[in-house]
């Protein structure tokens, strides 16, 4: 088919704004690119790619008009917008969790199981961006050497709630220093020179909805529903990119070489690990860039199958809208859209 139509819904959110970015810079083969957002914002502009371009209320005549909707909204919304596009023939790629564990719905990394998309009925989805970046490290040790057991920490960054709570830091950073009170709003509790050991709410076993999301979605990601795995969540004072502690359990002993020629191999994985040198990965110097790093890989001292790593990514782009962006890209070369049209 001809380059396809597109249309972002969630233009101006945290990864909204990011997708747009990721569409320019990736240069993704569109014929046209519609925007919507919240009614507040219909009628203004938004950049893209040197021309503005009109936000638009998301309705079922806008999806009849587009073949892909990128969906960067919240859970809620994208069970209103998901189903109402499909039924225009729109094929959705949606960030948020609510289809990911539906039988159904593909739940893509292409870099991992790409060719699951060719399954989709209408809708393929985005990881959480905490599993994203966890299996990109597990995946290519996994298909080596069965990995047994997981244990992840995670330390997420604040742009994971959306822009909301990167400016309530920001505030609260300001309101420490000159030792004003805070007011959470956010979260809570006080963010700013704090960590917290919450990321969502807390389910009836004292798992969070986002520790639960990481053992579920990692299972199908990588067709794997064997692997035991338990996760820590903590939100911390960070702006943008994700950090984990990986604690993995091989079916046998993995030397650490291994493992880093294994990653370094792999596309979208870079390898930061000279702790003679402080050389590691670090927030700061993922932010705004596509790859997982990985770095501090050494063998687990209280197994013998075991691997220890750290982990980082920036949770806007491989955790959102350039895995987003991805998936679209592999509808578009599978020419998986017609099926939505059939």
């Amino acid at each position: 088919m001809s380059a396809p139509r597109v249309v972002l819904v969630g233009a101006t959110g945290a990864v909204g704004t990011v997708a747009l970015q990721v569409l320019a810079e990736r240069d993704f083969p569109l014929s046209s690119l519609r925007v919507c957002a919240s009614e507040r914002s219909v009628g203004k502009r938004i950049a893209f790619n040197g021309e503005q371009v009109k936000i638009e209320l998301a309705t079922p005549e806008l999806f009849a008009e587009c073949d892909i909707a990128l969906m960067a909204v919240g859970s809620a919304m994208s069970h209103i917008y998901a189903p109402m596009a499909v039924a225009q023939g729109c094929v959705v790629v949606d960030k948020s969790s609510a289809f990911r564990m539906d039988p159904g719905v593909p739940l893509v990394v292409p870099e991992i199981n790409a060719d699951d998309v060719d399954g989709h009925r209408g809708i393929v989805a985005v990881p959480n961006c905490s599993t994203t970046q966890m299996v990109m490290a597990l995946h290519p040790l996994h298909r080596v050497n069965p990995i047994q057991r997981v244990i992840v920490d995670t330390y997420q960054a604040v742009s994971g709630t959306g822009a909301a709570a990167v400016a309530e830091l920001t505030e609260q950073t300001a309101q420490v220093l000159a030792g004003e009170p805070i007011h959470p709003e956010q979260y809570p509790h006080q963010i700013a020179f704090n960590v917290l050991p919450q990321v969502e709410s807390f389910l009836e076993d004292g798992y969070t909805q986002e520790e639960r999301k990481m053992v579920e979605e990692t299972r199908k990601i990588l067709h794997a529903p064997g692997i035991a795995l338990s996760a820590t969540c903590v939100r911390v004072p960070v702006p943008v990119s994700h950090s984990e502690a990986l604690h993995i359990e091989f079916e046998r002993p993995m030397p650490v070489g291994e493992a880093r020629e294994l990653l370094a191999a792999f596309p979208g994985v870079a390898v930061v690990d000279d702790p003679a040198r402080n050389e590691y990965p670090l927030a700061t110097e993922a932010t705004g860039r596509d790859e997982v790093f990985v770095g501090r890989i050494r063998q687990d001292a209280s197994h013998p199958n075991g691997l220890v790593m750290w982990v980082v990514s920036d949770n806007l782009r491989k955790g959102a809208a350039t895995n987003g962006v991805q998936i679209a890209e592999e509808l578009v070369r599978r020419n998986a859209l017609l099926r939505a049209r059939a």
